[in-house]
């Protein structure tokens, strides 16, 4: 029910369930201004304009770095996210984005930590789908990566979830007094969020974000780009998520 709660609320309180909500009481009250503030709000967190500033704020102040940039650490932490249950018989699971993954798996490759941990994300709605962390087992193997040097944790729903599960499996081969360090690798509107509850659980944490959203700036202007000032649904998403991480940050204290 938690988990349930924690996906509905939010969604009531983003630019299209607040849209709707707006709509609704302007046909009950027949007030002009409800209908306005909802297309505007709609019109406004569709633009790319818009969502590139929102996507800027929440991915900074991070930067997209190289493998060989990151320091030496005990592990290497990959965060899940990166999977989707495709359509068919074959019950094939797709990437949808492999960013956190293969920066894992070339972080490992490049000596920076003796084992790579996964995390077991999975939704509790889709039983039919092993947890992320299984996953990512497989795939790494393939690359050549030896099953000594991996882990991942049981199956689990969030990022508190994820940073207690880790420290536990990192506890329980710690033998040193020192605070273990983990180089954590997620997307990078996540970053700060994860880095914070793993920052609780006693680990120190060498961020290492990937899959950007926002567009780097040396490739040009997007103020100069008119598609960017087009409303479309890629954007309003963007909007979305980033609105929601938000909201992710205030409830878990994790600016």
């Amino acid at each position: 029910m938690i988990y349930i709660l924690s996906k509905l609320i939010p969604l009531l309180l983003l630019p299209l369930g607040l849209s709707l909500i707006l709509l609704a009481f302007a046909f009950i009250y027949q007030r002009r201004i409800l209908i306005i503030s909802s297309l505007a709000i709609l019109w406004i967190f569709s633009t790319g304009i818009i969502s590139q500033a929102l996507l800027h704020f929440i991915e900074s102040p991070w930067e997209r770095k190289r493998v060989y940039s990151a320091p030496i650490a005990n592990s290497i932490v990959v965060l899940s996210g990166s999977r989707h249950p495709s359509p068919g018989a074959d019950q094939i699971i797709e990437w949808t984005d492999p960013d956190r993954f293969i920066a894992g798996t070339e972080l490992y490759k490049a000596g920076k930590a003796p084992q790579i941990l996964f995390t077991g994300g999975m939704n509790p709605f889709y039983p039919g789908v092993l947890p992320e962390g299984e996953m990512y087992l497989k795939e790494a193997k393939l690359l050549g990566i030896p099953s000594s040097a991996m882990q991942t944790t049981p199956p689990l729903v969030n990022t508190a979830e994820e940073a207690l599960a880790i420290k536990k499996l990192i506890t329980k081969n710690w033998r040193h007094n020192q605070k273990p360090r983990v180089i954590l690798v997620t997307s990078a509107f996540h970053m700060k969020r994860a880095k914070k509850m793993f920052e609780r659980q006693g680990l120190e944490v060498v961020p290492f974000p990937v899959d950007f959203k926002s567009t780097g700036r040396w490739a040009g202007s997007r103020w100069k780009d008119p598609i960017q000032w087009v409303p479309n649904t890629n954007s309003l998403n963007s909007s979305t998520h980033v609105l929601r991480e938000i909201m992710g940050r205030i409830v878990y204290r994790a600016w």
